[in-house]
């Protein structure tokens, strides 16, 4: 980050008196310094590129005129048996498939290293000295984080639409519930979903945070975010802890699919936003006690 900021920090001699339009630049220059990164281009290449794979495996299996199935087996929404024909559905099929791992993966890699890389770098005690405080700086790293959210969703789903205009014919949208809307309304859905799933990840990306402030090693804080992703897919999957399964961050993911029905079947949805601000509001409450009791040592 913030390298930049830290620079004219330094050249500014004594400290300023914080300003939001302050902040905004902050917060502008992480934006900068966290997708100008390769490891942020190469997380967002593998996720332009899932949906590629998708599409042209479908488009192969199914290009002696058989058919594709198999979809919501595991609990999901059965959205691959439609992509042959119409080439949006690629569009839920490919965020259906990257939301369990992907997708979080990606974002526990930036929430993990947003505080522990500073530190790590030794840039975090030069960003304080800076008049941004230790709340404003946390919050403009969450910001940051959950910009990554929004902007990784949209390059999933803008890739599954190029993939499937290109791969599959398009037209109208036969929902889940049998009823039909047309094209653009289908891409309305299309968005919502996408913002829907984008929403989704504001838990992880408060947990990878929580757990940046614990530690002065990026690696050690993506390493232990991304675990803390597995263990909770595989103890949601275990039948005999039903009764933890709806506090699980990752419990109402595929809800999303209940934006698919005519009327929408709000209550799975409506469950999902509230365990994720549950999460946002604790682990962002421990990160920001955490991050506030430390002593920066560089």
């Amino acid at each position: 980050m913030s390298r930049a900021e830290v620079v004219d920090v330094s050249r500014a001699g004594a400290p300023r008196e914080p300003r939001w339009i302050w902040t905004l630049g902050l917060f502008r220059s992480e934006l900068a310094i966290t997708f100008r990164r390769w490891r942020t281009i190469a997380l967002l290449g593998v996720l332009a590129a899932v949906p590629v794979l998708v599409g042209v495996a479908v488009r192969i299996e199914t290009s002696d005129g058989s058919t594709v199935g198999g979809g919501g087996e595991g609990g999901g929404p059965a959205f691959i048996a439609q992509v042959t024909n119409n080439g949006l559905f690629l569009v839920f099929t490919a965020l259906a498939a990257t939301l369990p791992f992907f997708l979080p993966m990606a974002i526990g890699v930036v929430a993990g290293d947003a505080i522990a890389g500073e530190a790590n770098a030794g840039t975090l005690r030069y960003l304080l000295v800076a008049p941004a405080g230790r709340t404003r700086l946390l919050l403009v790293k969450y910001a940051t984080t959950l910009t990554f959210c929004l902007v990784a969703t949209l390059v999933v789903a803008v890739s599954a639409l190029a993939t499937g205009a290109l791969l599959f014919p398009l037209g109208e949208v036969t929902t889940i519930s049998g009823t039909r809307m047309g094209f653009g309304e289908g891409l309305v859905r299309a968005l919502l979903i996408a913002l829907v799933v984008a929403a989704s990840l504001i838990g992880v990306a408060a947990l990878g945070l929580f757990v940046s402030t614990l530690t002065s090693s990026g690696i050690a804080a993506m390493a232990t975010t991304v675990g803390l992703l597995i263990t909770v897919q595989i103890l949601d999957q275990i039948p005999q802890l039903d009764a933890l399964h709806p506090y699980f961050f990752s419990h109402y993911w595929l809800s999303f699919a209940d934006l698919m029905r005519e009327p929408v079947y709000w209550d799975d949805l409506i469950k999902n936003f509230q365990i994720q601000g549950l999460y946002a509001a604790v682990f962002g409450s421990a990160a920001w006690a955490r991050f506030g009791a430390k002593d920066i040592m560089a």
